[in-house]
């Protein structure tokens, strides 16, 4: 199920994008750094699984390859349905719940399950501020300075950033509940009874 989710995502992502270069005044990203959106969105949804590929690994991570790929496709769909500027808080909510998402996945894929629940937060938080600031960055080099909005931008800018810390923190926490979970389930299986036919291998009486 998680598989199929995560594939459908990634479709819907490509889509978006295609429909952006075929139709760009329908897309809602037009001025707004849209180039830079069609060059990096695509490369965030393809990051895990052409990473997994070089590392020659196996067992894929879907749910954390579907976190990673949703903040890239809500934001072009939220942008498609012009959602960022008729809805007074969608842009708002979307710092908070795709940083929460993005992080989420960044943890499932690659943080070790054995971390501590402080160490986990502390790296989500890592993560999660990094990735906020650089966004805030880009936004600003993109589109930003050049626009109307850099009248407000300070303070959007600084607002964006507490709501992406937060939504990091939210995942790290949420994540740290899980990796708890799947430990316990390890150690709470009941341990096999031992058996004369667990014997040492070559051992005899004599």
């Amino acid at each position: 199920m998680t598989k199929k989710a995560a594939l459908a995502v990634k479709v819907l992502l490509f889509a978006l994008l295609l429909a952006a270069l075929i139709w760009p005044e329908l897309s809602g990203i037009k001025g707004k750094a849209s180039t830079a959106r069609l060059v990096v969105y695509p490369i965030g949804g393809i990051a895990l699984p052409l990473y997994w590929w070089a590392r020659g690994r196996r067992a894929f991570p879907w749910a954390a390859d579907l976190l990673m790929t949703l903040p890239w496709t809500i934001d072009l769909l939220g942008n498609r349905l012009d959602l960022f500027d008729t809805v007074d808080w969608w842009d708002d909510a979307m710092h908070f719940v795709l940083w929460a998402f993005l992080t989420a996945g960044v943890l499932l894929a690659f943080a070790p399950r054995d971390l501590s629940r402080a160490v986990t937060v502390f790296v989500a938080l890592g993560f999660g501020t990094t990735a906020a600031v650089v966004w805030e960055v880009g936004e600003y080099a993109a589109f930003v300075r050049t626009s109307p909005e850099l009248r407000t931008a300070y303070t959007d800018t600084l607002g964006d950033l507490i709501l992406g810390i937060l939504g990091a923190l939210l995942a790290g926490l949420i994540v740290t509940l899980y990796f708890q979970r799947i430990a316990g389930r390890g150690t709470c299986r009941k341990p096999r009874s031992f058996s004369e036919n667990d014997g040492l291998v070559g051992l005899r009486e004599e």
